[in-house]
């Protein structure tokens, strides 16, 4: 199938002109960091959910180059800001580099190191935040989810990408960690109470994968 020329016909159908999150991603894939950052149909769809929610604090856990988190932040209200995560030093400083260049850097708070550790850092502080999107190293989804219930408000959603990996997630591979983090999230989520959710599969130029789509009905 023609999955990535039907997302090109797309995006040049329905998008705007993105120069900026185009000079991104073409900055991400020559300093050789790893093709995993959404697609531009994807950040429209994360931006386009900010702005129908009305969300002035957002959290993400994963910020790669930068590529989600500036889409994200464009989509903010004047006064609006955003907390991101990125473990790997390198990959912080380039995808610092583009946010400053971004014109969004005052939107834009990247914490370096553990997000884990950075979400218990927040939740001591009592910090809240009106939407969530995480799209980080599979492994620890179960605790992502975990901590970010606690720094949510009642109606804040939650967005996790990568919960197909083109069908792999029916796979029992006990040696896979991703696929063991993945299935130990949605166990985990089967129990939640308070919590609507829903998933749907996705096609395209990143390939055959999902999100999951979680709204909390009352503050955790």
């Amino acid at each position: 199938m023609h999955y990535k020329k039907i997302d090109a016909f797309l995006s040049a159908h329905i998008l705007r002109p993105q120069a900026l999150l185009d000079s991104i991603s073409q900055a991400s894939r020559q300093a050789g960091l790893v093709p995993h950052a959404v697609s531009p149909l994807q950040a429209a769809f994360l931006a386009l959910l900010i702005r129908i929610s009305g969300a002035r604090r957002v959290l993400e856990i994963g910020c790669l180059g930068g590529y989600s988190a500036i889409a994200m932040a464009e989509a903010l209200p004047v006064g609006g800001s955003l907390l991101t995560t990125e473990i790997d030093t390198r990959t912080a400083a380039i995808a610092r580099t583009h946010i400053e260049a971004s014109g969004y850097a005052d939107r834009i708070d990247l914490r370096t190191g553990p997000a884990l550790a950075v979400l218990k850092e927040q939740i001591a502080e009592g910090d809240l935040f009106d939407f969530i999107f995480i799209d980080a190293d599979k492994v620890n989804y179960r605790a992502y989810i975990e901590h970010a219930l606690r720094l949510s408000r009642a109606g804040t959603p939650i967005i996790i990408d990568n919960i197909v990996r083109g069908g792999d997630i029916l796979q029992h591979d006990p040696s896979a960690n991703s696929l063991r983090g993945l299935r130990a999230m949605f166990d985990y989520i089967r129990s939640l109470k308070g919590v609507e959710m829903t998933a749907f599969q996705m096609v395209g130029e990143k390939g055959h994968d999902g999100m999951l789509l979680l709204r909390v009905e009352q503050g955790q």
